[in-house]
């Protein structure tokens, strides 16, 4: 067997545990007894053991040694081993023995966070979370890094970004937000949502994700949707990508975005080809990328005038309440801007400040400027200055989100600058698709999905986050898009003149 096929079957097999790997998880967040989640622990942490001994083994440093350079490869085959290469120096510097230490803990840190959430209790918590805590910093050791252990974290999630770029998109854009909030809170006109009060069955609820991920061209035939408690998307092989999502009985509007932003994500992973499949390029080109999918569909199209023209009749037929409700009147209703408690739950104006304060606080988590003791409080004031909201229990406040848990510190950012990517994607796709919003407006989602596939789906890790918003727009990250995006809309919402 000649080096290329040798490397391609080394993937292949690391892609196969892999795939075990994201079944279990799945099943851990979705259907697992409660006192199965022990044992779980102790068989992902074993697989997941196995995975790194491939990922970092002798040989494939070998092969890649081999192939970095050799003459005759592919586009695709280069661009394979210089990602796979880079994961490869990465990762060999971590311990095995530590990485599965690590993926047992961060299993029963997940359990643990389920129980501390479910009884808004921080401190069943804390110890767990000062683990991981711990674990991300020795990683970050681990990787190495020039000026912040924390940029050795964002690594893993957006290639290229650092904390201190971060910080420069962040002041403008806080400086660009709180004052249009004010303004909107304070002299806007608040759409009415009468209509949207009351008590909405989960069989009802379902229906109606349904039919929005159906009209965005979800392949049901390589994926499905269940309920969970946190929201995500996962990819378990080939042609096998499931979308979960949240249904709150209170609340007719929060299902349907959560089902059309996982549908996002599922699109994107639906739409890499099998020639990157197990080739280590088989996934988004960064988290943040990836997050400006979903961000795009559950917001620039699912809480579009457009798209409510177009199913506002749909939302009627399977609630009765909607039915009659004028299309510019639910499009209003979604889109109401209300300073929140919880990210998930927040509106696409305020929803950047809940990860500046993230930003904020793992950032000095990691860099040892804040301890975990601390939290709750450091929270509550947080929200209290970025949003002006303070939360009354930790179940709101600092355990609402699931990441820490696993260990995810520098994920947080991803979310931001998925908003951001969103809407300079969209200028784009605007640009080469004038009928755009006509075409949304007939329910008519192909030719969008197509140009995504065309532009973005198809390439999977090929490029890195800036290259390839370059290469899709013509122009560098530019976050004065999503800037003029909100003042431009939310001023029409509100009335502002």
């Amino acid at each position: 067997m000649d080096t290329l096929a040798a490397y391609k079957e080394h993937l292949r097999e690391i892609g196969k545990l892999e795939s075990a790997l994201s079944l279990l998880h799945w099943d851990q967040r979705t259907n697992i007894p409660r006192k199965g989640h022990a044992a779980r622990a102790e068989v992902i942490g074993k697989l997941t053991k196995m995975v790194f001994g491939l990922s970092v083994a002798d040989e494939l440093g070998e092969y890649l040694e081999k192939l970095q350079g050799a003459d005759g490869l592919s586009e695709v085959d280069r661009a394979s081993v210089r990602v796979v290469g880079k994961a490869y120096r990465r990762h060999k510097a971590i311990p095995p023995a530590f990485y599965e230490e690590y993926a047992v803990a961060s299993s029963r840190s997940e359990t643990a966070w389920e129980e501390a959430k479910e009884k808004s209790d921080f401190q069943l918590f804390k110890p767990h979370l000062e683990r991981m805590i711990d674990y991300a910093r020795k990683f970050a050791e681990y990787y190495g890094y020039d000026e912040s252990p924390y940029d050795a974290l964002i690594e893993e999630f957006e290639p290229g970004m650092t904390s201190a770029e971060l910080k420069t998109i962040i002041e403008p854009l806080r400086q660009d937000l709180v004052p249009f909030i004010k303004r909107l809170m304070e002299e806007g006109k608040r759409p009415q949502d009468g209509f949207m009060k009351g008590t909405f069955s989960e069989e009802m609820q379902r229906e109606l994700s349904l039919k929005a991920l159906s009209a965005m061209n979800y392949d049901f035939d390589a994926g499905r949707l269940d309920p969970t408690v946190h929201p995500f998307t996962t990819t378990i092989g080939p042609s096998d990508v499931r979308i979960t999502t949240r249904f709150l009985p209170d609340n007719i509007l929060s299902g349907l975005a959560s089902s059309m932003h996982e549908g996002g994500h599922a699109l994107y992973d639906q739409g890499i080809p099998d020639e990157l499949r197990w080739s280590g390029l088989d996934e988004g080109a960064s988290f943040g990328i990836h997050e400006s999918q979903s961000r795009m569909w559950e917001n620039l199209v699912g809480r579009s005038r457009p798209f409510w023209k177009f199913f506002a009749p749909i939302a009627g037929e399977i609630v009765p309440q909607l039915s009659g409700i004028p299309a510019e009147d639910l499009y209003r209703a979604a889109n109401i801007v209300q300073p929140s408690l919880v990210r998930v739950e927040a509106d696409e104006v305020t929803y950047n400040l809940h990860i500046m304060l993230r930003f904020e606080l793992e950032e000095g988590l990691i860099t040892g400027k804040i301890d975990a003791a601390d939290l709750p409080e450091l929270w509550r004031d947080g929200m209290k200055r970025y949003l002006g909201v303070t939360p009354q229990d930790d179940a709101h406040g600092v355990l609402q989100d699931v990441h820490w848990s696993s260990g995810l510190f520098g994920y947080f950012p991803s979310y931001m600058l998925g908003n951001l990517y969103s809407a300079q994607f969209f200028a784009a796709a605007r640009r080469e698709i004038p009928e755009l919003d006509r075409q949304i407006e007939g329910g008519n989602l192909a030719e969008l999905l197509a140009w995504l596939r065309r532009n973005i789906h198809q390439y999977g890790k090929m490029y890195e986050p800036k290259e390839l918003i370059e290469r899709v727009t013509g122009e560098k990250p530019d976050p004065s898009y999503f800037v003029s995006y909100i003042v431009d809309k939310y001023s029409d919402v509100y009335d502002l003149s």
